[in-house]
């Protein structure tokens, strides 16, 4: 059974590498994005426990899948129950050059122009991913990703 997750840095490749593996495998992919943000607002945070309810459901009802994000603290969730994880760290600059040529996530925004609206504030963000040392930062990443004992790839 193929449990895969998927983490990295924002526009590190996480969603296509997921839809790439979910496609080829047959199998469900999740993105944490869904579950961790309010239902077409993706400015209000869900309460961690309800998106933790979330995950913790959608490992129960599928025996294999693929699960891509960026939130620590529900990987930590989904990695019990991994077999396979792959960290995406090609660096900044590439992340940055996805986030310009990122098309539109309709499950994400109304429009493209609504998506567009969020281009510099997720330019800065990702730009930030080695300095902070929060659930969103390399060094929670990298901690996670060196501590799992079982199949893993980093991606550079």
């Amino acid at each position: 059974m193929h449990k895969i997750l998927i983490f990295g840095n924002s526009s590190s490749g996480k969603s296509t590498l997921a839809k790439k593996l979910g496609e080829e495998l047959g199998i469900p992919v999740l993105d944490l994005d869904t579950i961790a943000w309010e239902t077409n607002q993706i400015a209000i945070r869900r309460s961690h426990q309800d998106a933790a309810n979330d995950l913790q459901e959608f490992i129960k009802n599928n025996p294999a899948w693929v699960i891509e994000g960026c939130y620590s603290t529900l990987i930590k969730i989904a990695i019990e129950f991994s077999t396979e994880v792959y960290f995406l760290n090609p660096g900044i600059d590439k992340c940055l050059e996805n986030n310009r040529d990122r098309p539109w996530e309709p499950q994400k925004f109304k429009s493209p122009e609504e998506q567009a609206q969020t281009f510099e504030f997720l330019q800065n963000w990702i730009q930030q991913y080695e300095e902070r040392d929060d659930e969103f930062g390399y060094s929670s990443h990298r901690l996670i990703f060196d501590q799992f004992k079982g199949k893993k790839h980093e991606i550079i």
